[in-house]
């Protein structure tokens, strides 16, 4: 079988650490090749490379057994490469065929577009490939993996024929993950070539064809799905058997931490985003939230937060009232937070680390002193959140962007746990992140939690909000529509809650 990609001795560095460290990938015409490893292993500078984001120090690339150099992602599209980023390139007031021409725009006389021409293409791309969707439908109203269709028929409409997808599966329930699947054999059937990767070891091993594994900026090795399981595959990427999030020990006590009464949020069109949301989490309990994005969860974080006003309804912390008091003070009265997007809400990535962990507790010691910034006080406790959480980094010096994306995450969460919260709001909190760094998580959801820490858990990952959590309630379209039992429930049942397919009986 010929070669769709060849890429040999792919070398790449950066300040400090060799990110690719003479990597060589093969993957064949028509086949599914998935690409696993920990954060930091190198697998998205690999990506980026052959997508012309970046350029490697060394190495060859071939593409179709033509040795190839792009300097710009537009070179990579001319040669038949699309990439379907994690976090969707979509504009959500536009409708599908908008977003699909975007950048590519067929003209008329005068510069004019031709959507007669492109609603034609499009239709022709989704019949080729079986992707079908209302062209004239806005972005804003599709479901989560209506909107990964759009990324995909975006990138074959500009004539891709070797696919990236970026952890494609991190905000799909069930079912869209076995529709995702079934497209990607589709395309597949199709004669394209794609290029997956995942941190859900399972799922790599029910798509692919073949599996590469990167480990430092190594390969280490490439296998058939049917030669390894899922604890052979963690052990090649991390050294050490699968983990899982499974909680053995309720600690759950009698004290009410967080109290939520008849919640209405609102935006500013007076739409209702949260409905009458009521539910209580008590000291050493962790309550999970099941949704499909965009159903309200990320609204009620904040309302909880602050940072998102209610039109009515109550919100207590440890008895006392918060509904009306600023950020600035829940936070000091307890309230942790770990976003779902580290980048844009958790960190400032030019800044230093230790400023970094001084956000959002700028105002409490250590990192105070009087109305300054106490800085040998701020260095001291990212020192300790380094050495604690195993924050991989020379010094608390280096700039936030520097660091994986698992160890930005371990940074975010080692500040929210130093600060001893009531209540902690974790918002996705593995998200991204490899199984490695992604155990340690929950070794540290699981350590306050035995401490007594009250947790609200949103997470798109079934397995993980199954494992870690005491009870489960379903957000559906701003309401609490079931509340489901960790201990009996599966991952289909609760993304069948999630639908709407599967309702809770009276």
């Amino acid at each position: 079988m010929a070669q769709a990609i060849e890429l040999i001795g792919i070398t790449k560095r950066f300040p400090g650490v060799v990110a690719n460290d003479s990597v060589n990938l093969s993957v064949e015409e028509g086949e599914i090749h998935a690409i696993c490893g920990e954060n930091g292993a190198g697998k998205s500078t690999l990506m980026k490379i052959l997508y012309g984001m970046q350029q490697p120090d060394a190495g060859t690339m071939k593409v179709d057994g033509r040795e190839v150099r792009f300097t710009s992602p537009s070179q990579a599209i001319d040669a038949g490469i699309g990439m379907v980023h994690q976090h969707f390139m979509l504009a959500d007031q536009l409708t599908v065929l908008e977003n699909v021409i975007l950048g590519a725009e067929p003209t008329k006389a005068f510069g004019r577009i031709d959507f007669e021409e492109a609603r034609s293409h499009l239709k022709q791309v989704g019949e080729a490939y079986g992707l079908t969707i209302d062209p004239d439908d806005l972005v804003e109203e599709l479901e989560v993996g209506e909107r990964q269709r759009v990324e995909i028929i975006k990138v074959l409409y500009r004539g891709a024929k070797i696919l990236i997808l970026d952890e494609p599966t991190a905000v799909l329930v069930p079912q869209e993950v076995e529709e995702l699947f079934r497209n990607m054999r589709g395309l597949k059937n199709d004669g394209a070539t794609l290029l997956f990767i995942d941190h859900k070891l399972d799922e790599v091993l029910a798509i692919a064809d073949t599996i590469t594994v990167l480990r430092d900026g190594k390969t280490v090795a490439t296998v058939k799905p049917d030669e390894v399981t899922a604890h052979d595959l963690a052990e090649l990427m991390v050294g050490s058997e699968l983990p899982t999030p499974e909680t053995t020990e309720s600690t759950v006590t009698d004290v009410v931490a967080l109290e939520v009464d008849s919640l209405l949020v609102v935006d500013l069109e007076d739409r209702v985003l949260v409905d009458d949301v009521s539910f209580r989490i008590r000291r050493g309990e962790v309550v999970g939230i099941a949704g499909v994005e965009g159903n309200g969860q990320a609204e009620l974080v904040d309302a909880v937060l602050g940072t998102r006003p209610v039109k009515s309804g109550k919100i207590s912390l440890m008895g006392e009232e918060i509904t009306l008091i600023p950020v600035r003070e829940r936070r000091e009265k307890g309230i942790g937070y770990i976003p779902q997007d580290r980048h844009r809400e958790g960190l400032l990535l030019p800044a230093p680390l230790w400023e970094n962990a001084a956000l959002g507790h700028q105002t409490q010691e250590p990192f105070t002193s009087g109305p300054f910034i106490d800085r040998d006080g701020a260095k001291s406790r990212t020192e300790h959140i380094r050495q604690e959480f195993d924050v991989r980094t020379p010094n608390v010096e280096v700039a936030a962007h520097a660091l994986s994306g698992g160890n930005q995450q371990k940074l975010i969460v080692g500040r929210e746990m130093t600060a001893g919260p009531v209540v902690l709001l974790a918002a996705h909190p593995t998200r991204g992140i490899d199984v490695g760094a992604q155990a340690e998580v929950w070794d540290d959801i699981k350590a306050a939690r035995a401490l007594g820490m009250a947790t609200l858990l949103i997470s798109a990952d079934l397995d993980e909000l199954i494992g870690l959590s005491d009870t489960i309630v379903v957000m559906l379209r701003g309401k609490l529509v079931a509340t489901v039992d960790p201990a009996t429930v599966s991952p289909r049942d609760l993304g069948a809650y999630m639908t709407g397919a599967k309702q809770e009986s009276a």
